[in-house]
């Protein structure tokens, strides 16, 4: 591709990808080190699967079309399409079926990875996100889905929630099937369709869903979505359906007599819940935050859930036959962390270094020797990276939140005591080299 000479490449970041900044990294650090701890504890593996995989792996509710662009990012490899993953189930469901004679039945395992989907963006909802997933695979035992259930409140409530501030909402996809069953829908991709639009109740109420089951739907920016081509009678059938406040099916009525065994009481029943992906079958679960999120302009912003999950027993068999009943959770750690941050004061330390500044190349081992002092007593340290004047490293150490600069001139160099000056108070003391790190620790 030729290019004018003048051209100039754009600074900005396409729609839903964002730069994350050293504070917003801390909290997620912090929160995903709680959720190893939960792990370990609830003993699942670890485990890891790349980026991309085969188009056709990933799962059939991609689009039957030449090129699956929509909802994933894909290109063309020696004749075969790959894509970069959308989710972290379908990924584990293609390594169940690999390695099915060499892993545990079940096999628990937990995994947190990049995912990424080709959408449209919003506040919080990113098309690039870190993902974190936990299943049980091989085990029809609904005891397993209430664990998961149990697990991501402890998770949650590790992190700094409070139980008011999050509600964990469960329903079954038993419901629409029998509900698809009683309006004769027996085409696979109306269902999908309609399944996608249920999932937008929490975003767009009734009347949006209803729309997007009918005919379509056109949203504020223009773009017209298709609808599911239901009748209003079929519409009107369903809306019923999902607001009865009753759990019925059998599946439920067992993992809700589960979370009285494990005394777990922050759930709520509620059968609108869809979950959109097509290859659920039976009890699903979705974590709400109860509190409101703001967007960069401090306006309260429609957030819905940071996650959820539920059974899936015929996934694995895509892969040919195995008996790999599954069912799993996933948290969307971005905007966990997106969500967290608002709620309540992370005190994350910061290590900012202390740094040493520069007068003249020939005192260049004089500043390592100081230079090595500090890191080996674990402080943060640097020499000043160039050789400008003291005012500009000086701007440099306020820039970068420096806590102190240690002046080592000529003068400090003959006596043997540098110089260090406190930035957050503008005292200066001359010290020892070998007491310098002491008291360097009164100040960080």
């Amino acid at each position: 591709m030729t290019k004018d000479k003048n051209y100039k490449p754009s600074k900005e970041l396409p729609l839903g990808f964002v730069d994350r900044q050293e504070k917003e990294l801390l909290v997620r650090d912090f929160i995903i080190s709680n959720i190893k701890e939960v792990m370990i504890k609830y003993g699942f593996q670890y485990l890891e699967t790349p980026s991309f995989e085969y188009s056709d792996s990933i799962g059939k509710f991609l689009p039957d079309k030449d090129r699956p662009d929509e909802g994933v990012f894909s290109f063309k490899d020696e004749n075969k399409w790959l894509s970069l993953r959308y989710d972290l189930t379908a990924p584990l469901a293609r390594y169940v079926a690999k390695n099915y004679l060499e892993i545990s039945k079940p096999f628990k395992r937990y995994q947190l990875g990049t995912v990424w989907r080709n959408e449209k963006p919003g506040p919080g909802r990113f098309r690039e996100f870190l993902q974190f997933d936990a299943d049980f695979v091989g085990t029809k035992s609904l005891q397993a889905d209430a664990e998961l259930c149990v697990m991501i409140s402890e998770i949650l409530e590790k992190c700094g929630l409070a139980k008011s501030d999050y509600i964990i909402k469960i329903s079954s996809r038993k419901i629409t099937e029998e509900l698809f069953k009683k309006i004769n829908v027996k085409d696979n991709q109306q269902k999908l369709t309609a399944l996608r639009a249920l999932d937008k109740i929490d975003r767009l109420g009734w009347n949006g869903v209803k729309e997007l089951l009918g005919k379509g739907r056109k949203d504020k920016s223009g773009d017209f979505t298709k609808g599911a081509n239901l009748k209003i009678k079929e519409i009107e059938l369903i809306e019923e359906t999902l607001k009865n406040n009753s759990p019925e099916t059998e599946d439920l009525v067992e993992i809700l007599n589960i979370f009285k065994d494990y005394n777990f009481k922050n759930f709520q029943f509620d059968p609108s819940i869809i979950r959109g992906l097509e290859y659920y079958t039976g009890a699903i679960f979705e974590v709400n935050l109860k509190f409101d999120v703001t967007n960069n302009k401090g306006q309260v912003i429609q957030f819905g859930s940071i996650g959820g999950g539920g059974r899936y027993d015929n996934l694995v068999n895509n892969f040919g036959k195995y008996d790999a009943p599954a069912t799993g959770i996933s948290i969307g750690l971005d905007r966990l962390v997106y969500a967290l941050m608002q709620k309540k004061e992370f005190k994350v330390k910061q290590s900012k270094p202390i740094v040493i500044c520069f007068f003249d190349k020939s005192s260049m081992k004089e500043y390592i020797n100081v230079l090595t002092i500090l890191r080996r007593a674990g402080i943060s340290a640097e020499i000043y990276p160039g050789e400008s004047k003291l005012k500009k490293q000086m701007e440099y150490a306020n820039k970068i939140k420096s806590p102190a600069v240690i002046l080592y001139g000529e003068n400090e160099i003959k006596s043997g005591k540098p110089t260090l000056r406190n930035l957050g108070t503008g005292d200066e003391k001359s010290i020892e080299t070998k007491e310098l790190a002491n008291e360097i620790k009164k100040i960080i």
